[in-house]
């Protein structure tokens, strides 16, 4: 076998990288497609005139705003009625236009809401407001810094009606958990000056909840083409609205309940309410990026087991120049919502919005500290918040449409805007941090410690619990507000890659049950700037297979951490297999990547004539060539073999056998995970920074 090393990454050389992605068709097995939803143009250079000429000369028409650099527009043909030949036909003539960099129709994928339909009662109040919010004007027994800052805190309990249920606001989980946004609030934090926009299907801008935060500047209607976010009033369409209710829901209205960040300025994309394609999401997100700091999206792919999918060419543009330009230069933070496949064995692992480097992916757990039916595993997971479990156990209240409040808010979707609704806390105590500053103290901050009685919990390579259900563990407001005000921004970013050949047979072929190992020897691209201290993650495999869902990808760090990449999804009958998706883990963040890792890549197939072949893989090392904090420990400069753990087969031996007990314990009647007691004795033994 032999292997090389790229050299450091340039932009060029990633997008080349990243437009070989295949999703799963959206095409039938038979060929049928569905038909075009979207027609965009893209000019040389941003000319708004130009466009609306050039559009009124071939029979179209330029709808809302350019997107993206300015340089995309959306066109319709006028009139609609044209058949299909003369639409080619203008779009050929398009082609060749020296002004015009790109027209292409685009058709609609398939997204979902990552909520649940449970029956509900929509509680209608008067639209009045009764500001009986106090103030205090400073803080006792803070720490020094904090004490020096004078600030509005307000007087707790709130008197808005559902406030008292915000059980995940007022220790009202197993052993008497929470968010800890309470700390946060008695710093000071409520979320101002920064602006979160909720991409969905609307939202109602004229909530007596809401008005008052409202921001038309994070808002725009892509579906309809005009600046009103206003969902229709359907029963369809309040997704959007109770997100937006849970990050800033205004506080002492004595009005449903209270947003997290409720002095947070609060805007929608309405996207969601018609078809939906790579334009539309790429214009969602690169909406007013100098103005908004937060896109949270509670919608993704098919939850079903079995669908790879994810951000097309102009979506993925979006995303990196998000991160680049917005912000100032700081970059965007997009929140996702992990996924709601559960049942249907799917992993977050095949979205392809959350295994992106760029977004902050996040988990849900129950009232009684446990995985809720619903919720995916996969190594790209951040954080975690609570949401809804059970029917009969309390879920997430937020405002409804129209004009009301809710008990039942659901899903990984209400995820999203609570962890967004915390990082806009964080981003009042310090805007100066940076996207990948923010999830730096997010992974610091999380706390396992509820929910350390559920399975699957490991520690990576430099000492931090890790879990594919729930990342770091649950998003703790107060430590990550505190963490943000002392946080120097981390150092530049690098980005380094190995590619794996493989000696004849080139593909290897695999059949029935099997398991193979490909290991790469990586140095920190030592021969550039190096990756001596990782953040992300990425594998980039190829592997064709007559029953996708029976493989599964496990990488191994140097250090001996475990990344489930892809386990077996039961559902998957794909034969198609895989080209070039991008798998993701931030479980070995902070580990030192030089030394030996391995892909291990098995079936679990009880059929020994299914086969294909496995074609090649890509490790992506992203990271910093020092500590992200002058503080923390730094690695040596040349490992010695004895620093190293056991060889990687060593590893791979005992994951198996874990993997085999954890079988068994699953298997046998008895057993039980053991009961979480309280909440103060399992913090008695918690390391001090999840101690704040």
């Amino acid at each position: 076998m032999f292997w090389h090393l790229a050299r450091i990454f340039v932009l060029f050389g990633y997008l080349q990288r990243v437009l070989v992605i295949e999703h799963d068709s959206i095409c039938t097995a038979d060929g049928v497609c569905p038909e075009p939803s979207h027609t965009i143009m893209r000019l040389r250079e941003r000319n708004d005139k130009k466009a609306h000429l050039i559009a009124k000369q071939h029979g179209l028409e330029i709808k809302g705003k350019p997107f993206l650099d300015g340089t995309y527009y959306f066109v319709i043909h006028s009139p609609k009625e044209r058949s299909r030949r003369q639409k080619r036909e203008i779009i050929s003539r398009l082609q060749e236009h020296p002004d015009i960099l790109l027209i292409e129709e685009q058709r609609p994928r398939v997204r979902r809401k990552r909520d649940f339909v449970y029956s509900d009662t929509v509680y209608e109040r008067d639209s009045g407001f009764t500001n009986v919010v106090k103030r205090a004007e400073s803080i006792a027994n803070a720490e020094q810094r904090i004490n020096s800052i004078q600030r509005d805190v307000p007087v707790l309990p709130f008197p808005d009606p559902l406030y008292k249920e915000q059980w995940y606001l007022n220790n009202g989980a197993q052993g008497g958990f929470d968010m800890n946004v309470q700390a946060a609030w008695l710093l000071g934090y409520a979320g101002r000056n920064v602006s979160v926009s909720i991409l969905d299907d609307g939202i109602q801008r004229d909530h007596p909840d809401l008005a008052a935060n409202y921001d038309p500047l994070a808002s725009t209607d892509i579906n309809g083409h005009d600046d009103d976010p206003t969902p229709q009033d359907d029963g369809d369409n309040k997704h959007g609205t109770r997100c937006a209710g849970e990050v800033a829901s205004i506080a002492g209205n004595v009005y449903c309940g209270v947003g997290v960040a409720f002095h947070a300025k609060i805007g929608g994309v309405r996207m969601l309410d018609g078809p939906v394609s790579d334009s539309v999401e790429a214009a969602s997100l690169s909406l007013n990026r100098h103005h908004i700091d937060i896109y949270s999206a509670s919608w993704g792919p098919e939850d079903d087991g079995r669908t790879f999918d994810g951000p097309g060419p102009l979506t993925r543009e979006a995303f990196y120049h998000g991160v680049r330009v917005g912000r100032d230069g700081k970059g965007s933070i997009f929140v996702w919502a992990s996924g709601n496949g559960g049942s249907r064995q799917d992993s977050c692992s095949a979205d392809g919005y959350t295994t992106s480097v760029y977004t902050l992916s996040v988990s849900s757990a129950t009232i009684d500290n446990r995985s809720p039916w619903y919720l995916e595993e996969c190594p790209s997971t951040i954080a975690t918040t609570y949401s809804s479990a059970n029917m009969n156990q309390p879920a997430v209240i937020t405002v409804d449409v129209p004009h009301g409040c809710t008990r039942s808010h659901t899903g990984t979707s209400a995820s999203a805007p609570i962890a967004a609704g915390i990082i806009a806390l964080a981003l009042e105590a310090n805007p100066n941090l940076t996207w990948r500053d923010m999830q730096h103290i997010v992974l610091r901050t999380a706390n396992p410690v509820p929910l350390l009685n559920n399975p699957g919990w490991s520690v990576n390579g430099v000492g931090r619990r890790i879990n594919n259900k729930f990342g770091y563990g649950l998003m703790d407001a107060g430590a990550l507000v505190k963490l943000a005000l002392i946080w120097k921004t981390v150092p530049e970013q690098h980005i380094c890659t190995y590619d794996y050949k493989l000696e004849k047979p080139n593909p290897r072929p695999i059949t029935g049950s099997f398991q193979m190992n490909f290991s790469l020897e990586v140095g920190g691209c030592e021969s550039g700037t190096p990756v001596l201290y990782l953040e992300h993650v990425q594998v980039l495999a190829t592997f064709r297979f007559g029953k996708r869902g029976d493989l599964k990808l496990t990488l191994f760090s140097p250090r001996g951490t475990s990344s489930v990449l892809l386990p077996p999804r039961p559902q998957d009958f794909n034969s198609n297999g895989i080209h070039k998706w991008p798998f993701l883990s931030v479980q070995t963040w902070g580990e030192d990547p030089r030394g030996t890792w391995t892909l291990m890549v098995e079936s679990v197939s009880t059929n020994r004539n299914i086969g294909g072949t496995f074609h090649d893989w890509s490790l992506l090392l992203y990271g910093t060539a020092e500590p992200a904090q002058p503080n923390d420990p730094r690695h040596p400069s040349n490992p010695s073999p004895s620093e190293s753990v056991e060889s990687p087969f060593d590893r791979i031996t005992q994951h198996i056998a874990s993997q085999e007990m954890m079988q068994k314990q699953r298997d046998s009647r008895d057993w039980q995970p053991e009961e979480v007691e309280n909440k103060k004795s399992l913090l008695a033994d918690a390391p001090p920074e999840l101690r704040v």
